[in-house]
């Protein structure tokens, strides 16, 4: 019989089999254990081999290395490790040896302008994604650029300025032959699948009431179709991953998207989002007019406004930019307002058109949900990770509290929580790296202090555990 373990661990191979493309026979093929921004498919989980537990205890420091600064997270495939940084004004593509975290290649990307960020952002902050033949990277301000995994450049394709003041973070994923870029900013969202092999546009869907958000796609089979689910301003949506057709939405999420969506052990999809949750009821549109356009331009300008969360957006939401909002412009944040919160759910397969009646199985209302985190699924249970180190556990099959700790050290977190060989890892923004036991005792097995800010999110690979400062990168793991 199988365990929860061992059932993960065929699941996630049996998902690498259809990520990744057909090699011909005699071919070795490298086994990229963590392809993509936090592993395969997103979900946070490496359970081949043994970890550490002791990140404190010296032979389990391997190594670590400075590297350029950047929020991207590590991506590790055959022996190296590749990430984006931002050095000296150059957007770079890094190659590193995994085993000794020498650097192996780097390549940089043009740009006409660095990208405006948030103040505590970085402009290299989308991690790469990969397979068996090359390297994909995005820089919001240069566009997409692919490589061989020897760091020749292969294409490179020019996208944006986008019109997001926070700049541009969701990182690319790879589906059999198709690249596939999510882009939600202030105007002119929309998701997109290029040919990976020469960069072409295969498809590309608008988002027009999506405004600026900052998860990652995340892939769901359901029966035989694959569909690209993203988690947006106030509604999940999944997309069919040969043409862009939408196929159904949940409405319910928070504003500002900052997580992704994972695929649990069970197949179900689970979502944990806040970030400017619900507000009260707005007057409309027609209302307002009447009682406040004082120049009678029909429009309505800060000025003109009452004291309410939608004043507080205008300039979001002021899409010709001509200093107020008309009527499409209102009722789109108006409609914002009125669906989103902050919740976690859960979402059973194989529904169509608007699912939020009839396809969520669960829902956790609570204040619990993690702003930047993303969700983690284990062993049967959601882990959820907040500012302040709150550590919320949920049954994954019902939404059960099972516990809720606080992580000591306390901080921002930014970085996703990971899992493997029954631990937990997890990043706070002050350097504090701290592993817990994946069971009911949740017992703190060590913390470590890095002394630097942490945003990126650790990646496990061959029993490592690979974890990004803003200017270094340790590598931890066991006596060989």
């Amino acid at each position: 019989m199988f365990t929860r373990s061992s059932r993960s661990t065929l699941l996630h191979l049996a998902l690498l089999a259809t990520l990744l493309p057909a090699v011909s026979p005699g071919v070795c093929r490298a086994d990229p254990s963590w392809p993509q921004f936090r592993g395969l498919n997103g979900a946070g989980v490496a359970d081949q081999h043994p970890l550490p537990g002791d990140l404190q205890a010296a032979e389990n420091l391997i190594w670590k290395r400075p590297i350029a600064k950047g929020h991207s997270s590590p991506v590790v495939v055959g022996g190296r490790i590749y990430l984006t940084a931002l050095d000296k004004k150059r957007l770079l593509t890094i190659a590193m040896n995994a085993e000794t975290g020498e650097q192996i290649w780097s390549d940089p990307a043009p740009f006409e302008k660095l990208e405006s960020v948030h103040r505590i952002g970085s402009p290299a902050t989308a991690s790469v994604a990969t397979d068996v033949a090359a390297v994909f990277s995005f820089f919001g301000s240069s566009g997409m650029s692919a490589h061989s995994l020897d760091g020749e450049l292969k294409w490179r394709k020019r996208m944006g300025p986008f019109n997001n003041s926070f700049g541009a973070c969701s990182s690319p994923i790879l589906v059999g032959d198709r690249l596939i870029s999510l882009q939600d900013h202030d105007t002119g969202s929309h998701l997109a699948a290029f040919d990976k092999s020469n960069g072409d546009l295969l498809w590309r869907v608008e988002r027009p009431n999506f405004r600026r958000n900052y998860g990652t796609p995340v892939v769901w089979r359901t029966g035989e179709e694959t569909q690209i689910v993203v988690a947006g301003t106030a509604q999940l949506m999944a997309y069919n991953v040969d043409d862009g057709e939408l196929r159904w939405q949940v409405r319910g999420l928070c504003r500002v998207v900052s997580n992704t969506p994972v695929v649990g052990e069970d197949g179900s999809l689970y979502v944990a989002s806040t970030g400017g949750g619900s507000a009260p009821p707005q007057p409309a549109f027609d209302q307002l007019i009447l009682e406040r356009d004082a120049n009678k331009n029909g429009r309505l300008e800060a000025k003109e406004l009452p004291n309410s969360p939608i004043k507080s957006f205008i300039d979001q939401f002021d899409r010709d930019a001509n200093g107020g909002l008309d009527e499409e412009e209102y009722e789109s944040i108006r409609t914002i307002f009125a669906q989103a919160k902050s919740e976690a759910m859960v979402i059973r397969p194989g529904g169509r058109g608007d699912i939020t009646d009839s396809h969520v199985a669960w829902r956790d209302g609570g204040k619990s949900t993690p702003r930047n985190a993303s969700p983690l699924i284990y062993r049967g249970r959601m882990y959820m990770v907040k500012d302040g180190g709150i550590l919320t556990v949920l049954d994954a099959g019902d939404g059960k509290l099972l516990e809720r700790v606080r992580i000591r050290g306390g901080g921002k977190f930014f970085s996703s929580p990971v899992a493997g060989d029954g631990k937990l890892y997890v990043c706070s923004d002050r350097g504090n790296v701290t592993v817990l036991a994946a069971d009911d005792s949740l017992k703190q097995q060590s913390q470590i202090a890095l002394a630097e800010d942490i945003y990126a999110t650790p990646a496990i690979a061959d029993g490592r555990v690979y974890v990004r400062t803003v200017s270094g990168l340790y590598c931890f793991g066991l006596p060989r």
